[in-house]
């Protein structure tokens, strides 16, 4: 496909290198991944998990309205929480890749190996993390310029087992499991000792009720909690 061209006036730019974002996403240890067709709750819950302690947060694009969201919501995150790291994820062509990063996203995500997102991603040196389900699409995705792999759905694809057996021989790889992760210390436990960088966590985090009722206080308490657990399991 021919490059996509872009102009730094169509969106907001920030000096934000893929290194900073992997740092990041590393340093953190959990990606919060959500998405609701209310703008309002949708600040909601990207403050609470700031609150929380979080600076990464992945919305998906899983609605009619999510572009439309998005737009709005990252205007609201770059003046109330400056230091937050937005991205969009559940992308899966170029088109929509490009639309998303001119809108200010500033790490996509796929459940799936996309070659096309990635020429993209590459151009503009945004983060590209695709799904992969096999050793061969991790590699692939590597190749083609992946600096951090989406296992999913992780649980399904073979859990910490898999990717205890994948660092085996590519030791290098950086694998974010989304799917079967939950913020319980046993699960958390197995995934870390496997050796994951980070973890993908979304409707365990952010249970409906909670949302439905507006308890967005405990949403924060259970980010806290969940970050205390992984740092724990870190520095045992």
């Amino acid at each position: 496909m021919p490059p996509v061209v872009f102009h730094d006036n169509s969106r907001i730019m920030r000096n934000l290198s893929k290194t900073e974002v992997v740092h990041k996403m590393k340093e953190s240890g959990m990606i919060p991944v959500f998405n609701h067709p209310e703008l309002e709750v949708c600040k909601s819950i990207v403050k609470a998990c700031y609150d929380g302690g979080l600076r990464v947060f992945e919305f998906t694009n899983r609605s009619s309205s999510a572009y439309d969201v998005f737009v709005e919501l990252i205007q609201y995150v770059r003046l109330e929480m400056p230091d937050m790291i937005m991205g969009v994820g559940s992308i899966i062509d170029p088109e929509t890749t490009t639309k998303f990063i001119l809108a200010g996203a500033e790490f996509i995500v796929s459940p799936a190996m996309i070659p096309e997102m990635a020429e993209i991603c590459n151009q503009e040196e945004i983060l590209w993390a695709p799904g992969c389900g096999t050793v061969t699409e991790i590699v692939m995705a590597q190749n083609n310029g992946a600096d951090i792999a989406k296992l999913f759905p992780g649980e399904q694809v073979g859990g910490p087992g898999f990717v205890k057996s994948v660092l085996g021989p590519m030791p290098w790889s950086l694998l974010m499991p989304t799917g079967g992760v939950s913020p319980e210390k046993e699960n958390l436990t197995n995934w870390f000792n496997a050796g994951v960088c980070c973890v993908g966590m979304g409707s365990k985090l952010f249970p409906k009720e909670w949302i439905s009722n507006g308890e967005y206080d405990s949403i924060t308490n259970l980010v806290k909690n969940t970050l205390m657990i992984i740092e724990d399991i870190r520095t045992a």
